[in-house]
C-alpha cells in the first residue's frame, strides 16, 4: 500500500502544481513572448522547481494516513476515469487542441490561433479543463487517503481559484463583448441542466 500511495503522491505533485505554474506563466505571457530564444526549457525548469518544492514540503506527511481502505480506490478510480475521459474528449475534439490545453497560443500567438471556444463541453461549462484537472487530483487524494495528498489538493484548489479568476479577467480583456455574453450564458463549473 505504501508504494501505491507514493506513486499517487508523485503524480499528484505534477497535477497539483499546475495552477501555481500557470500563475507564473500566464499573467506574464507578454514578457515570456518577448524573450529571445526558446522559452519552453526555461518554463520546464520553473515547473520542476515548483514540483520539487511541493514535494519537499509534503514528503514528511507521505506516511501520515488519514484513512486506509481498499474501498477508497473505487471512488478515487471513478474520479480519475471521469477526469481523464473529460481531458480526452476535450483534446480529441476539433475545438480544443493539445496545444491549447498546454497554453501555447498565449505564448506563441503568431504560431497558434487564438479563438473563443463556446461549443461542445465549453457550451455547458466555461472551464471543463479545470474540472477535469480537479477530478483527477481529487481521485488521487481519495484513493490515497494521506495528509500529503490532502495538502496538495488544498494547495491546488487555493491556487486554482486565483488562476480561474485571473483567466476570466484575461479572457474578458482579450475577447470583450463576446466573452461577457458567453460568461452570462454559461456557468463556470456546474452545468445548468
Amino acid at each position: 500500500m505504501f508504494y501505491f500511495r507514493t506513486i499517487l503522491w508523485v503524480f499528484a505533485l505534477g497535477y497539483s502544481t499546475i495552477p501555481l505554474f500557470w500563475l507564473v506563466v500566464h499573467p506574464f505571457a507578454e514578457k515570456w513572448r518577448g524573450r529571445k530564444g526558446k522559452i519552453y526549457p526555461m518554463l520546464g525548469i520553473i515547473w520542476l522547481v515548483i514540483i520539487f518544492a511541493s514535494g519537499y514540503a509534503t514528503f514528511p506527511f507521505i506516511n501520515e494516513v488519514i484513512y486506509s481502505s481498499y474501498w477508497s480506490f473505487l471512488p478515487g478510480g471513478l474520479l480519475l476515469f471521469a477526469g481523464f475521459s473529460l481531458y480526452r474528449k476535450l483534446t480529441r475534439s476539433d475545438r480544443m487542441s493539445r496545444d491549447t490545453v498546454m497554453g501555447r497560443p498565449e505564448l506563441r500567438p503568431q504560431e497558434n490561433e487564438q479563438k473563443l471556444v463556446t461549443t461542445g463541453l465549453h457550451g455547458i461549462i466555461r472551464h471543463p479543463i479545470y474540472v477535469a484537472h480537479w477530478l483527477i487530483l481529487t481521485g488521487f487524494t481519495i484513493a490515497g487517503g494521506t495528509t500529503a495528498l490532502l495538502t496538495l489538493w488544498i494547495f491546488s484548489m487555493g491556487f486554482g481559484v486565483i488562476m480561474v479568476r485571473a483567466e476570466e479577467k484575461e479572457l474578458e480583456a482579450r475577447f470583450g463583448g463576446p466573452y461577457r455574453e458567453y460568461k452570462a450564458r454559461v456557468p463556470m463549473f456546474i452545468p445548468n441542466f
